[in-house]
């Protein structure tokens, strides 16, 4: 076989190393594509109620409720026992058959079941049923309502990475458009077309919109991170979001304040648990009132024993079986029982059962308020970040127009640098402008939706 010449060698080698580092980029492109993780706004929702603390720890109290409410509902079954007793009596002792004294070894059992139950005690169990039912639906509603607030975070944190997307985009293109008319600047100053000064009002202008891409770079970064702190998952700067079209809910708000605010009082999950802690408030009222009628209870139970002693008239044993048959006994009985002195223990509760309503129905007033103030801003808000929207859409229009013709007056160098540039800056930031006021009008609405209690994803 004819030996490879040594520049042929070189020249295959070269080709192996190639492929070798094409086939490690390759490798490195597809490593960076699968750790950037795309998400859906659903899956940021999904992410956030699973790994939330707080929302656990609201579940937590919500089962907590449906044990106790579970309790007062077995309060008022029947008490059941039993009772086996087994023991060896030596010495002196008392024959537990004949209840005589015997100075012998004793083998002794017992066995019994008893059973109680209260037929009246002013309704009280029934009512202590009823407190804690509804304050079983009122952590019901609150564990509903974390979740709702933590949704609605997410959904203004998603669309707060979207905005800062086109804030970059926006930053991008303006950089994009002063890079390509320093290019053609720096061709005519070569060629002695134009004054050197338009040329360093143009890098000048450069460098600004490039301040401009990192502070909308750091502002995007900052926005994943709040979200995926919602989320509960690690910081990922090559997190990318699927976009929502903001154009899509660009719309004047379909309610007044006063419609979305009866809307809340029917729907809002925060507004339907306050009004359950004070219903459960007025059951403890009446429970603990209750406590200060007499009590009826009804008991009865049966017994049996055996004595290793025991004899029958002939002087015989008497069988373990028969013992239990022959020594059995039964009882039964109602009993009343009439608070007349506890050391004011009953009054004092009800006492403080009218003090706890009370404050609960303040709470429930206080709630109500807060929520009708919150609602009047929230919507006054948005009113203005719409009106602000349009201002600003017909803004952008104006100055495209001025840009447009200062551009065409530069460019025929007619016009200086200085009215170049300036159309420019307002061009950019009522760009700047448009987007934010955009975004914004979206999350106002997004809020009034919350508190009307309607689906915020």
């Amino acid at each position: 076989m004819e030996e490879l010449n040594p520049y042929r060698k070189n020249q295959l080698n070269k080709i192996s190393m190639n492929r070798v580092f094409l086939c490690f980029f390759v490798l490195l492109i597809f490593c960076a594509s699968a750790h950037s993780q795309t998400y859906s706004l659903q899956q940021c929702i999904d992410s956030a109620l699973k790994n939330n603390i707080p929302v656990k720890q609201s579940a937590l109290d919500m089962e907590t409720s449906r044990v106790n409410w579970k309790q007062a509902k077995a309060n008022v079954l029947p008490n059941l026992g039993m009772d086996v007793s087994h023991g060896l009596n030596t010495g002196r002792s008392i024959d537990p058959f004949t209840n005589t004294y015997v100075n012998q070894s004793v083998n002794r059992a017992s066995y019994g079941a008893s059973s109680d139950m209260v037929l009246f005690n002013g309704g009280s169990l029934q009512n202590r049923i009823r407190e804690n039912a509804t304050a079983y639906e009122a952590s019901r509603m609150e564990w509903q309502q974390s979740k709702d607030n933590l949704v609605l975070n997410v959904l203004l944190a998603y669309l707060t990475v979207l905005n800062n997307e086109d804030q970059l985009k926006v930053a991008r293109q303006q950089a994009s458009t002063s890079q390509a008319t320093l290019d053609r600047l720096q061709v005519l100053n070569s060629q002695g077309a134009i004054k050197p000064s338009d040329v360093s009002d143009l890098k000048g202008q450069l460098m600004n919109d490039q301040l401009g891409i990192l502070s909308a770079k750091n502002q995007l970064e900052l926005s994943k991170l709040v979200l995926s702190q919602w989320m509960n998952r690690p910081y990922d700067s090559a997190m990318r979001l699927e976009r929502i079209s903001a154009e899509d809910l660009i719309a004047g708000y379909g309610q007044t304040a006063e419609e979305i605010y009866q809307s809340s009082l029917q729907q809002f999950s925060l507004v339907k648990a306050v009004e359950l802690r004070s219903k459960s408030s007025e059951y403890s009222l009446k429970a603990a009132r209750g406590q200060m009628f007499p009590t009826i209870g009804l008991g009865g139970g049966i017994n049996t024993n055996y004595s290793s002693v025991a004899r029958d008239v002939n002087n015989e044993k008497i069988a373990y079986t028969n013992q239990l048959k022959n020594n059995r006994f039964t009882s039964f009985g109602v009993g009343v029982s009439i608070p007349i002195f506890n050391s004011s223990i009953a009054r004092n509760r009800v006492k403080l059962s009218e003090i706890n309503l009370k404050n609960t129905e303040l709470q429930e007033q206080e709630t109500k308020r807060d929520l009708r103030q919150r609602i009047d801003q929230a919507y006054l808000n948005m009113n203005n970040a719409y009106e602000r929207y349009k201002v600003l859409l017909g803004q952008v229009a104006a100055y495209e127009e001025s840009y447009k013709a200062a551009e065409v007056r530069f460019n025929a160098g007619v016009g200086t640098s200085v009215d170049y540039l300036t159309a420019k800056d307002r061009l950019d930031r009522a760009n700047l402008n448009f987007v934010n006021a955009k975004y914004d009008f979206v999350l106002r609405k997004k809020i009034l939706d919350f508190y009307a209690g309607r689906t915020i994803q």
